[in-house]
């Protein structure tokens, strides 16, 4: 029972007010006409298309929708449900979320009676669905609590035709795809580019690869802009008599005598009457499929009407129409589409199908189709699509998509390879470079002598050649990408060709032996003339980066070219400095065992591709791999050639590199010594060789605690390496970083940060921000920050740094788990403790799964996480580990390195927490007189050890003898950190100091 309400309520309703009207855009036409009935009412309203993808999730889009200052009104059909990929459960929760906190500002009507969401129950909904305009109108109107006494009321503004009612005429356009999935940002273009038009000019061409989803485009506009007009005309345009055929059979529909007149008048005639717009002034032609232009030149209607185009062809550009690009899938209207059409999948799953079809819709319909139905694995059926690329059985056909994508393709090609031979050697020749971008410079640098004959006379004339890739660029074969950058800064014109890889796969398989192995011979010869000469500048690493997708398309990795194989070594150089690990080492993988055949496993080519993997394998933590490789060709060489030989002294390096890692400092100390001092006899002190073996050997003193030496040969190199090579080289760089890494260890925290600030700067401007060495020099300058007393800066930086390493590195690469162990050390102190402990846990499960249990990094993260369990109250445990760390310290390193030093000072304060007094006050003292021993009376360390000390002297009542300790540590402290440093100031408020193991990098 409704009743009428109060005045007051009445009088509310009455007045003007705002709503916001969300809607899916396949919807849009009821969204235009309940604006429309809402504006005659004497309302405003605003519409806003419903895109979910586009915020971080459905409860905030729907907040910012009730912060617009009116009412919202929800368009719900099942498409607003599928715009993005929310379940159920996800949708139900935000809308019982956003209802509580915005009572009365959400209604909603429905279009549909399929399942919705049960949270729809909220909205109070009123079905429209099946209604004519007026009872529509007076359903809505009643759901906003509207006055509904002029309900069919027209003010003489045009508005648009009800949504049930279809246009005067609707001339055989395609069946709605019920799976049409995003396209927004296109048909935005396309209706603006028609709103926009001049008068009697309002024609835009869809343009793009076959099967990218033109036809599926032009279609959605036709049914979602129905409404706005009278007309809608629907004309297969392939083919000129089909076009004119279609065009003429207009005649009778729009009321014009069809007599016994010609085609021609009768297309004459229905042209004029578009043109004057009698009877009908509102309408829309589409032309789907027109790739030649002359075709439909005399045929295209002029007025007050909208004409579309779909086509192949960009000569369109040229004949007064407007072009919208559609573009190949983002990657999110993949997946919803691939969803959509095969629901079994999940969303990686979606996006696994739609990465390797490069989110080409008209392979994904059908993939998706034939995945629908069977129980195959995404993985097993791309194998076995790559296996059967032309078979129909590998695919399912819609009526959306009837035509199969490789044969759609192919009927492209084969217009190519009838009507334009150029375009089509041009075509051939692409293919030898991989799918996707390819550098235009390379593709204009082809030795003429090393291609086939054809191809040479082409290469040779640039009229040709340019005619020819216009060609491929016209019928959307390739595309091309502009640079962005001025003129001035190096861009202004092309700078690569994109061939989509379906493409690619059909005219690559097509070609014979002896063509395809002259085309890859002369694409290997390009690829090789176009090495930049220096992997070790980083200036140079974009024109690198640029050839590196290429190698395997053109055989590269395969070649007995020694001029090619150097060239690959070249590029294994740059993807080692870099930090592209792992695709030198994927490369590496490919090419070994090739090599090793071909060549022999002496050859020096198969060495240096041996320094290269050896090194790929040891910066991602495959360490044993490492070991046993390098090993290998280090021992085989020392037996051949002796020790003072060259390339012994290389291998051997190499070999030592390994050997700190797996923490056998001692040997590679040894191997280091000698190495250094070889050189330094054979090539002399400056040489780069010689500085890369004292980096080396400084790098192994660090590892061995001994923080003075490392530091003063690391600044004598960077002295040395500022003057033989230059302050900007990556290696200059690096020995920066090492020195500052040195004055932390020795516990001058503010040389070491201000030396580090300016050499993160320089390291972010020659190399980027991502870049592996960089990441080093931000944590460096991090742990600074902590150490100098910066709690706040140190957070920001360590946690900044861990999350980019992780998402550029992965997150069990070994330099993000030293990261990772310096951070959650950070969290523990001075953030969550929990995260602390789930981050220390993680390091220490990756630390023992790459190193082993009595690696001194597994042993020190274990000490670690002792101190995180001490804080969360788990004393016994954590005293557990505090032993366990110390005993595998000493096995591992001695008892006097100060790795073993400071897990000596964190079981002190576990043994007198837990109430061993006397354990505790005997390593204490223990522990002051190595540190003093080793690293002198002023380090942090020991002043930490003197101030512990005191600490156990009072809980044994030894007040006295305390209070000189710590006296004496204040005061050392005050010196040398200041007196309101962190350390200056817990030692006066006699907190007891602690050790936090540092993974070195």
């Amino acid at each position: 029972m409704t009743g009428t309400g109060s005045r007051q309520d009445r009088d509310s309703a009455a007045r003007p007010q705002r709503f916001v009207i969300s809607f899916a855009g396949f919807n849009r036409p009821w969204a235009v006409w309940i604006a429309h009935r809402l504006e005659e009412h004497g309302h405003r309203a605003t519409l806003q298309r419903w895109d979910p993808q586009s915020t971080p999730g459905v409860s905030q889009a729907l907040d910012d929708l009730a912060r617009g200052g009116g009412r919202v009104l929800l368009v719900l059909s099942e498409r607003y449900f599928s715009a993005g990929t929310h379940t159920e459960e996800e949708w139900n929760a935000a809308l019982r979320e956003v209802t509580d906190r915005h009572p009365g500002a959400f209604a909603a009507v429905c279009l549909t009676d399929a399942p919705l969401p049960s949270a729809v129950a909220a909205l109070e909904k009123t079905d429209l669905w099946g209604l004519d305009a007026y009872e529509a109108e007076y359903r809505v109107l009643r759901r906003l609590e509207l006055p509904t006494d002029r309900v069919g009321a027209e003010t003489g503004r045009r508005g648009p035709r009800f949504p049930n009612d279809p246009p005067e005429i609707w001339g055989r356009v395609p069946r709605r795809n019920p799976r049409f999935t995003g396209r927004n940002d296109v048909i935005g273009r396309l209706r603006a580019a028609l709103t926009d038009a001049p008068p009697g000019a309002s024609t835009v061409t869809l343009l793009g690869l076959s099967g990218v989803g033109k036809t599926q485009v032009a279609t959605e506009y036709a049914y979602r802009f129905a409404s706005e007009y009278e007309v809608v005309w629907w004309v297969p345009a392939e083919d000129r008599p089909t076009l004119r055929e279609r065009l003429a059979d207009l005649a009778p529909a729009l009321g014009l005598p069809r007599g016994a007149g010609s085609y021609g008048e009768l297309i004459r005639a229905v042209l004029e009457a578009l043109r004057r717009g009698t009877p009908y002034g509102r309408w829309l032609l589409v032309f789907d499929g027109c790739d030649n232009p002359d075709d439909l030149a005399d045929l295209l209607p002029s007025g007050t009407g909208d004409v579309i185009i779909t086509s192949r062809n960009r000569e369109w550009a040229s004949r007064h129409t407007s072009l919208v690009e559609v573009p190949l899938y983002a990657r999110p209207e993949s997946v919803t589409f691939i969803r959509r059409r095969a629901q079994r999948l999940t969303g990686p799953e979606a996006d696994q199908l739609a990465e390797a079809l490069e989110d080409y819709p008209l392979a994904l319909d059908q993939t998706a189709g034939w995945l629908a139905d069977s129980p195959l694995s995404v993985g097993d059926y791309l194998a076995l699509l790559r296996r059967r690329l032309d078979s129909h059985e590998a695919v399912t056909l819609s009526d959306d998509y009837p035509l199969p994508f490789p044969t759609a393709l192919a009927i492209l090609l084969n217009n190519v390879r009838e009507n334009f031979p150029d375009a089509l050697a041009l075509l051939r020749l692409f293919v030898f470079f991989a799918p996707g971008r390819v550098p235009l410079r390379l593709l204009r640098e082809f030795p003429a002598d090393d291609v086939p004959e054809h191809l040479a006379g082409l290469i040779n004339d640039q009229i040709r050649w340019n005619a020819a890739l216009n060609k491929l660029v016209q019928f959307s074969v390739v595309r091309l990408e502009y640079s962005d950058l001025s003129v001035e800064e190096g861009g202004g014109g092309l700078e690569t060709v994109q061939l989509h890889s379906m493409v690619h796969n059909i005219v690559r398989e097509n070609l014979g032996e002896e063509e395809s192995a002259q085309l890859s011979r002369a694409v290997r010869q390009v690829l090789a003339a176009a090495d930049p000469g220096r992997p070790s500048d980083a200036r140079l690493w974009p024109q690198y980066a640029e050839l590196i997708p290429h190698l395997e398309t053109a055989g590269v990795l395969t070649s007995t070219n020694p001029r090619i194989q150097a060239f690959l070594l070249q590029c294994l150089r740059y993807l080692a400095l870099a930090g592209e690990y792992r695709t030198c080492m994927r490369l590496c993988e490919e090419t070994d065992h090739v090599w090793r055949f071909m060549l022999g496993e002496d050859h020096p080519n198969v060495r240096e591709l041996g320094y290269q993997y050896g090194g790929a394998l040891r910066n991602l933590g495959l360490f044993r791999r490492a070991e046993t490789l390098t090993r290998a060709v280090a021992d085989r060489l020392k037996e051949e050639r002796g020790e003072r030989d060259l390339e012994t002294l290389r291998a051997t390096a190499a070999y030592g590199g390994v050997l700190l890692c797996i923490a056998k400092f001692e040997p590679a100390r040894e191997l280091f010594e000698h190495g250094l001092a070889t050189y330094r006899e054979l090539l002399g002190e400056d040489d780069s060789t010689t500085l890369n073996a004292q980096n080396n050997l400084a790098a192994t003193y660090r590892l061995l605690g001994r923080c003075m030496d490392a530091y003063e040969l690391d600044l004598d190199t960077l002295r040395r390496r500022e003057r033989v090579l230059r302050a900007q080289h990556i290696s200059t760089l690096s020995s920066g970083i090492a020195c500052a890494m040195g004055l932390r260890l020795m516990g001058r925290y503010r040389e070491a940060q201000t030396r580090q600030e300016q050499g993160l700067k320089l390291n972010t401007q020659v190399l980027g921000p991502d870049h592996p060495q960089t990441l080093r020099a931000e944590h460096n300058l991090g742990m600074c920050l902590r150490r100098s007393g910066d709690i706040p800066g140190a957070g920001l930086r360590l946690r900044g740094v861990w999350e980019r390493a992780t998402r550029v590195l992965g997150v069990d690469y070994p330099w993000t788990l030293m990261v990772a162990s310096d951070y959650a050390t950070y969290l523990r102190e001075y953030g969550d403790v929990g995260e602390a402990r789930r981050i220390s846990e993680h390091v220490i499960r990756g630390y023992q799964s790459q190193l082993g249990l009595a690696h001194p990094y597994s042993i020190g993260t274990v000490g670690n996480l002792g101190l995180v369990l001490r804080a969360q109250g788990e004393r016994a445990e954590a005293l557990s580990l505090a032993e366990q760390a110390l005993v595998g310290m000493r096995g591992a390193l001695g008892d006097l390195h100060p790795w073993t030093l400071g897990c000596a000072l964190n079981a002190t304060g576990h043994r007198n927490i837990t109430g061993r007094l006397e354990d505790a006050l005997t390593l204490s003292r223990e522990t002051l007189r190595g540190a003093e021993r080793v690293l002198g009376p002023d380090h942090p360390m020991t002043l930490s050890a003197q101030i512990a000390l005191a600490a156990d002297l009072r809980s044994v009542r030894e007040d006295e003898e305390a209070a000189k300790h710590e006296e004496a540590g204040i005061k050392a402290l005050t010196r040398t950190l200041g007196p309101q440093h962190l350390h200056t100031v817990v030692a006066k408020q006699r907190t007891r100091p602690y050790w936090d193991f540092e993974p070195q990098p």
